[in-house]
């Protein structure tokens, strides 16, 4: 084969393949633009806001990301990831004795077969275990919507995590098919500076002995 063929393929399939890395790049950021804008919506939709550095507790105040972000809305899945675990995950603790909206539920079936048995029996510490279970179910209640919360907007910092990976996969295209780019160009120039007649890895001519 000649030189020159070999060298015009050789840059011809580079031009190819960076053309496909250019356009599945160009897909990437195009899903990467898709999950922030979509994030960035959704979680500006909550009007949510971070407590100004000046009213966090001294619990609130370990945590680097609620210092950093004090103040700020809340539009961006790291912000969504600080929220979801360093606030509502810290305060959550705090009720029910660290118990979780599934955990609070045999507490609170206990307490009202209790209150009915009470109630049946018209026992004296009727109201003191109305009380108990109006306590309990707050509680459970607040868990609940605390664990939602907070469910939500780790979804919501998973998905801006794709939009991330993305932008990243799209950046490694956009270098490869640099890369490739370059390398075609060289591909090419080499390939008309060779002559036409040149071989590649062509047989070298062995010299016939000179008799005497």
């Amino acid at each position: 084969m000649k030189r020159r063929t070999l060298d015009l393929l050789f840059s011809i399939g580079g031009l190819g393949l960076a053309v496909l890395l250019l356009v599945v790049g160009i897909v990437l950021t195009s899903n990467a633009n898709f999950a922030n804008d979509y994030v960035h919506d959704q979680l500006a939709a909550q009007h949510i806001t971070f407590k100004p550095a000046s009213t966090l507790t001294d619990e609130e105040k370990k945590s680097d990301c609620l210092r950093e972000y004090a103040g700020q809305p809340l539009t961006t899945g790291k912000q969504a990831e600080c929220y979801a675990n360093e606030f509502i995950g810290l305060h959550l603790k705090s009720i029910g004795g660290g118990k979780t909206f599934s955990d609070l539920g045999e507490p609170q079936a206990a307490l009202r077969e209790q209150v009915a048995q009470a109630e049946q029996a018209k026992a004296a510490n009727l109201a003191d275990l109305q009380k108990q279970l109006g306590d309990v179910t707050a509680q459970r209640e607040t868990v609940f919507k605390g664990e939602t919360l907070r469910g939500l907007l780790l979804t919501s910092y998973g998905f801006s995590e794709f939009g991330h990976k993305a932008e990243q996969g799209a950046l490694a295209m956009y270098l490869g098919a640099a890369l490739l780019l370059l390398l075609s160009i060289a591909g090419l120039w080499h390939a008309f500076r060779t002559p036409a007649s040149e071989a590649f890895a062509a047989p070298e001519k062995t010299k016939e002995p000179v008799n005497a």
